[in-house]
């Protein structure tokens, strides 16, 4: 990854890493990153997703591939264990707002559950030296007061938002009881190429311009929200974990953002002029049981772990668009 960090050079060597979540946006990238870095990865993988991002870039085949479910907990404790891991990233969540709303059950198991069998599994295992766990700027709640601090409480009202809520303080509480080396992330909303859930609005809007068809907005559009680039989100991490034992990293929670405040008009847009097209948007305004107004404040990892983004917002989606060009012409 362009512009690492001097630090981070050499200091994944060998490292034995644990990625759950290794097939999603995020996780694909990051785990990348690792490979390239020569760490000895191994992942966590429910369903099989043969055009993953993971299998695309070719990590698949370089990591090891233990299959199963982050709310099995003893799938998750051998896991650690046998692989004598020591590093942990937890990232392996229900994510869709939408889907969480209509089947919340299935949400909690997978985002509560499984984020106490990893730190419980973490805290068993003498192995383990790190771990950072995936919040996000949901477990926040709506609040009167934007943007989000690290300071702002956890108030999730939506079962999505919840979830991340839960998780997050149960993560604070097995740092402050256990002293488990543990740091939080609370990201927004991440994009870039590898995202196949198209009923997100950047990704779908781009597969919707790739057809000549009019992209669909589901909300009224005025919905606003902090998107952050998924390359910027993987150098965030690598950084947490990698200073996690400096006084005021471990234990904490950290905002990561690029600190601009988009609605999604505005986001369609800039995706519909950066590929050139001069179609207009559908608003189909039926969204209920998500958060209207979001966007975060970076200014503790920016003191704190000297961090910015490297990515301007539209570069980011130049970056994703030209992924998904050649995604799709992959499967022509």
């Amino acid at each position: 990854m362009a512009g690492k960090s001097d630090q981070s050079a050499g200091f994944w060597v060998d490292r034995p890493v644990l990625v759950t979540g290794c097939t999603g946006l995020l996780g694909s990238w990051l785990t990348e990153e690792l490979v390239a870095q020569k760490a000895s990865v191994v992942g966590i993988v429910r369903d099989g997703v043969p055009r993953s991002n993971l299998r695309r870039n070719g990590s698949f085949s370089r990591i090891n591939v233990v299959r199963g479910d982050i709310t099995d907990y003893d799938l998750v404790l051998r896991t650690i264990n046998e692989y004598e891991v020591e590093t942990v990233f937890h990232l392996a969540a229900q994510t869709i707002v939408s889907i969480a709303n209509r089947n919340p059950l299935s949400t909690f198991d997978s985002n509560v559950r499984g984020t106490w069998n990893v730190l419980e599994a973490s805290r068993l295992c003498p192995t383990v030296k790190r771990v950072v766990v995936a919040s996000s700027d949901k477990a926040y709640g709506a609040s009167k007061v934007l943007p989000y601090s690290e300071e702002t409480r956890l108030e999730g009202k939506h079962p999505y938002d919840v979830s991340k809520s839960c998780a997050d303080l149960i993560t604070t509480s097995y740092a402050h009881t256990y002293d488990l080396p543990v740091a939080i992330t609370r990201c927004g909303n991440l994009f870039g190429g590898g995202d196949l859930n198209f009923n997100r609005i950047i990704p779908g809007t781009i597969r919707s311009v790739l057809r000549d068809e009019k992209p669909i907005i589901r909300s009224d559009g005025k919905y606003i929200r902090d998107y952050f680039y998924v390359r910027d989100a993987v150098e965030a991490y690598l950084l947490l974990a990698e200073r996690i034992e400096e006084e005021g990293v471990g234990g904490c929670a950290f905002n990561f953002s690029n600190e601009i405040r988009v609605n999604v008009l505005e986001i369609t847009k800039l995706v519909i002029k950066a590929m050139g097209s001069d179609l207009e948007p559908v608003v189909l305004n039926q969204v209920s049981g998500e958060i209207l107004e979001q966007s975060l404040s970076a200014e503790r990892a920016r003191k704190v772990l000297n961090w910015k983004p490297r990515f301007e917002l539209e570069e980011g989606l130049k970056d994703a668009i030209a992924w998904y060009r050649d995604y799709f012409q992959e499967l022509e």
